[in-house]
């Protein structure tokens, strides 16, 4: 299914979401959208990486960014975002028996200051669900000061959590009341 069709089908139901209607609309319009090259911004797949249970989440502690944030990472080209997802979270916990679900579990739009010789710019974020199936011991790569398995529950109720993170917390939790 192309990026097109599945947010299609995420805006369906989520018609009000400005996210996925910023990324419809530069998927559209943008040249080379799946690029990093591409100086305004570019497409990136990012993973709610979920244990077992369904009761927590891995987030990275972003060395670049120093935030708590989801798994995940640039496209580098590659217009299967699902599988950017999973790669990235492979990559950046070294986790191994993982599955990701192919609909789009939530859509963000954010900007990404500069830093160093890299301009400002946008970064339209398509995140999925993904799934560990066997052991959940991660190890911490190049791109994390730290890797945790963090309480959803939590996270939907703190209130110093990200407005992005709190978002996907309180989506997860209603997925599975």
């Amino acid at each position: 299914m192309t990026l097109r069709m599945s947010l299609d089908r995420y805006m369906h139901d989520h018609a009000d979401d400005v996210h996925a209607a910023a990324c419809m609309r530069f998927l559209d319009e943008a040249e080379l959208p799946f690029h990093r090259e591409n100086g305004v911004g570019h497409f990136t797949g990012s993973a709610w990486l979920v244990d077992a249970s369904g009761e927590r989440v891995l987030l990275t502690h972003h060395r670049k960014l120093q935030r708590w944030l989801q798994l995940g990472g640039h496209a580098d080209g590659d217009s299967d975002l699902a599988a950017v997802a999973l790669r990235e979270a492979c990559e950046e916990s070294g986790l191994s028996d993982l599955t990701v679900e192919p609909a789009i579990f939530d859509v963000d739009r954010h900007w990404i200051p500069e830093r160093m010789s890299e301009p400002g710019h946008w970064h339209y974020d398509v995140r999925y669900v993904v799934r560990v199936g066997g052991d959940e011991n991660f190890a911490v790569g190049d791109e994390s000061l730290e890797l945790a398995w963090v309480s959803i529950r939590e996270l939907a109720e703190a209130h110093d959590t990200d407005e992005s993170l709190r978002r996907m917390a309180c989506k997860w939790l209603a997925r599975v009341a």
